[in-house]
């Protein structure tokens, strides 16, 4: 399989990550998981954007334009014939020696970027039947808005739901909810689609921005503002959503069923309206 590594296409078991990497001992580096469909990527703009602005928001001068890292993603994709899947592209600021917190001179180091691909068929079957998740105190640091390597707050989160048999974790600071442990979250409560702003509070998902546009384009209102963990359980319908949960209904959670424990009526509809929106750039999927 080739991966990326810096700039060019390579074996994957020629790349050497050097032990003094600040991704590898501060988490100092940031990510992009970005989907293929029928080999051609979706939303490829807005997660490079959101990379750039990443960068920009810890002084992190990435080492191409955006024109040549979607090229050589774009390389990556095909030669490693992606039909549906995934890439995982990370950029960390780089090699630095004698480790220090503060940020290394531009003149003696360089970032590492790196990216794989992953075949990542959809989950047709969790899409339609729904996803189970427990509540938990989001105790992340507060800038979540930076899709940052240090990720070990999310994973911590991730693995209580997973020793009680559920598939994710709901967070809140103080009784409004943030978001999941590696999703976004909304409610639809009487017809209404709520989710979080975006802020330093949770990620600005780009399957978010997607399922948003097209609930408005749909005639659904939307309010972008916090809801309250009774709001949550209160809800009507609720769904998480993420590059590969797509829109993914949220069925149960602390034990409690949400509705009648189905997939939704509205939920439906985004699920609907997102493969719409993912065929006009990709074509049919299944």
């Amino acid at each position: 399989m080739k991966v990326i590594w810096n700039n060019q296409l390579v074996e994957r078991d020629t790349v050497v990550i050097d032990m003094e990497d600040r991704g590898y001992q501060f988490a100092d580096g940031l990510y992009e998981v970005i989907r293929a469909y029928n080999g051609t990527f979706f939303t490829l703009d807005e997660h490079i954007d959101r990379l750039f602005k990443g960068a920009e928001k810890i002084d992190l001068i990435l080492p191409f334009t955006k024109p040549e890292l979607k090229n050589l993603l774009h390389e990556l994709i095909k030669v490693n014939q992606l039909s549906t899947g995934n890439v995982y592209l990370q950029v960390t600021r780089g090699i630095a020696s004698p480790r220090n917190h503060g940020y290394p001179d531009l003149a003696v180091t360089a970032p590492v970027v790196t990216a794989t691909t992953t075949n990542v068929p959809r989950d047709k079957e969790k899409m339609e039947k729904g996803i189970t998740a427990i509540t938990l105190p989001d105790t992340r640091w507060l800038h979540c808005d930076i899709k940052s390597i240090s990720l070990l707050g999310n994973i911590m989160a991730k693995h209580e739901a997973h020793k009680l048999g559920k598939d994710e974790s709901i967070l809140h600071r103080e009784g409004n909810v943030t978001e999941c442990s590696s999703s976004n979250l909304s409610i639809i409560k009487d017809g209404v689609l709520y989710s979080h702003p975006d802020g330093n509070l949770i990620l600005p998902g780009i399957t978010k921005l997607v399922l948003l546009k097209v609930a408005r384009k749909a005639g659904i209102p939307v309010r972008e503002e916090v809801f309250t963990l009774e709001q949550l359980k209160e809800a009507d319908e609720v769904f998480a959503s993420s590059t590969t949960m797509e829109a993914m209904p949220v069925i149960e959670i602390d034990g409690v069923p949400i509705g009648n424990g189905q997939c939704g009526p509205v939920v439906k509809r985004l699920q609907e309206l997102y493969t719409s929106a993912v065929e006009a750039q990709c074509g049919k999927i299944n």
